[in-house]
């Protein structure tokens, strides 16, 4: 009776013990999906916000050359009109010292 009494307590054990260890093992596969879930969309909403800051560079970027072009076309301007006022002061100056000469 003995022998039967502790083949029946080593047996509800080992149910016992097998049941938690699949319950352990199933919650820690539950837990690892659920970590590789998580890092799946982390890494999805990262690319989705670098994507939009791409983008955003881009335009940046072809507003920045815009502007720079626009900034030497009035540069080349300027340079222009620097150059006929400095001949016409330099005719003035001369006509002006004409005038005081004679």
């Amino acid at each position: 009776m003995d022998s039967n009494l502790t083949s029946i307590i080593v047996t509800a054990m080992t149910v016992l013990s097998g049941t938690t260890a699949w319950r352990y093992y199933e919650k820690r596969a539950q837990r690892k999906e659920k970590d590789e879930e998580f890092i799946r969309h982390d890494c999805r909403d990262r690319i989705i916000k670098l994507e939009a800051l791409l983008t955003e560079s881009a335009r940046e970027k072809d507003e920045l050359r815009s502007l720079i072009l626009e900034l030497t076309r009035e540069v080349a301007e300027l340079r222009v009109k620097v150059e006929y006022l400095t001949e016409e002061n330099e005719e003035l100056e001369k006509a002006y010292k004409k005038k005081q000469g004679n």
